[in-house]
């Protein structure tokens, strides 16, 4: 017998759950689709907690290595790579198990298959272990399936081989040198964790600065940083042109730059440059949907709702931010709609508001920023004031030895209004919830500059450029 739903979710990651959670407390009977051979979704299995967890490890044996900087000695400090994974994989383990009960709790039913479109109204479900597909019907539906790795059409890169985010965040022995592939913030994760356990890294990226749609200082700042290390080389401004082995048998990478031809050769290459919607196999067009050209992308609206009527999409399948705690209250908002889409309950739509949207790059040093970047308020025609201050005439950072990069604030020059914010230092996304909280509650650079910042601490830092821009509004 078919199997019908109120709200049907397909995937079960941070938006999926998000989504089914708040829909179930709202009172409609909820199905949860994920084909996943592993229950967790993006963030906890392969992203940003297995991540984080390489990256402390890394960042502490960095630490360990300038030992004497401090006046300490570590002895002969080395890095066991099986010890760093065996760490994740329990951590990881711990986060999936919690997920996992929280899918499985009995609230929702929880469907393990994959699920395909065959109309409007109704998917076709391939159970995970096999078996004979069948139908589900549901009132309204969810799309969250998430993203999958990006393929790069470059001549002999499938025939020589890489490594993507997948297989690092598992390989318990890693080669002594690397060629990354981008200069996004997965690439530069990934590059300063190899980095920071003693490899040679090379990363080579198309755009002329690294995090392309980021200010260029405060891409400079990064690169400056990055590019004082004795084991890391970035090559920027390029075009790959083909990939194959060297006579040592060493993968080798050629590019264009400037005008010559160019080529780097290492171990191994770490494939990088980002995720795509994961689209390709839901059959979108059956059900009338319309997907981006090029990337896949489900294309809705500020209330999640795509074209279709009752059928929503939330997290990275749509964009345009693949971010976490984006992808959750685009998962709660699309579950809230769909209630109103049904008369379950009586209450205005919710719209998403990208105000005071979040990045947060776990390199060293870290980069974060929230709210609009000086070259998207410029291009929104906002008359704006730009100060910033720099971490090497900052007492505590230079306390510390982490005098990379600096702070940034945007403000409106009518009303003082802070529009923006940016770090590039030491612990910047930490840093960078100072000025997201100003902006919730719209405070002046005047306002911020007068809350109390205790001394000497990081975040007092944000008093300097405060100052300067207070005298706007």
């Amino acid at each position: 017998m078919e199997k019908n739903y109120d709200f049907l979710v397909l995937g079960g990651g941070s938006a999926g759950y998000a989504a089914a959670r708040t829909a179930h407390d709202l009172g409609l009977r909820v199905a949860v689709i994920d084909g996943a051979r592993d229950l967790g979704g993006l963030c906890i299995l392969r992203g940003c907690m297995p991540s984080k967890t390489l990256i402390e490890s890394a960042n502490r044996f960095r630490a360990m290595r300038r030992a004497e900087e401090f006046g300490l000695r570590a002895a002969e400090p080395g890095a066991r790579v099986d010890e760093i994974i065996a760490r994740k994989k329990r951590l990881i383990g711990e986060f999936a198990d919690y997920r996992r009960g929280q899918l499985e709790d009995g609230r929702f039913d929880l469907i393990r298959g994959t699920a395909a479109f065959t109309g409007a109204d109704s998917v076709r479900v391939s159970p995970l272990e096999g078996g004979e597909a069948f139908s589900v019907s549901f009132r309204t539906c969810l799309i969250a399936t998430g993203s999958v790795v990006t393929r790069l059409p470059v001549t002999g890169l499938e025939e020589t081989g890489y490594w993507t985010s997948d297989e690092i965040l598992d390989a318990t022995e890693l080669p002594e040198s690397f060629i990354v592939l981008g200069g996004g913030a997965i690439a530069l994760e990934m590059a300063c964790y190899l980095e920071g356990l003693g490899r040679k890294v090379d990363v080579i990226q198309r755009s002329h600065h690294l995090l392309s749609t980021s200010d260029t200082d405060v891409a400079e700042g990064l690169e400056k940083a990055l590019r004082g290390r004795e084991e890391f080389t970035l090559h920027t401004g390029t075009k790959l042109t083909r990939v194959e082995r060297d006579e040592a048998g060493r993968k080798t990478v050629h590019f264009e730059q400037d005008g010559g031809a160019r080529q780097v050769s290492a171990d191994e290459i770490l494939q990088a440059v980002g995720r795509v919607p994961n689209t390709r196999t839901l059959g979108a067009e059956t059900a009338g949907l319309v997907l981006e050209e090029g990337s896949g992308r489900v294309l809705c609206g500020d209330d999640q709702r795509t074209r279709v009527p009752g059928i929503f999409a939330a997290g990275d399948v749509c964009g345009p931010y693949e971010i976490v705690h984006i992808a959750i209250e685009q998962g709660e908002i699309a579950a809230h709609n769909a209630a109103v889409h049904l008369g379950v309950i009586d209450a205005p739509v919710k719209r998403i508001d990208y105000r005071l949207k979040l990045l947060g790059i776990f390199t060293d040093p870290q980069v974060a920023t929230v709210g609009l970047s000086e070259k998207e308020a410029r291009a929104a025609g906002r008359a704006i004031a730009v100060a910033t201050y720099p971490f090497d005439d900052h007492g505590k950072s230079m306390v510390m030895g982490e005098t990379h990069g600096f702070v940034k604030l945007i403000a409106d020059t009518s009303t003082g209004e802070i529009l923006g914010g940016a770090v590039v230092g030491p612990e910047a996304v930490e840093l960078i919830h100072e000025i997201v909280v100003a902006m919730a509650f719209r405070a002046t650079a005047g306002q911020l500059l007068k809350i109390p910042h205790y001394h000497p601490t990081l975040s007092e830092i944000w008093t300097y450029p405060a100052e300067d821009l207070s005298i706007c509004g």
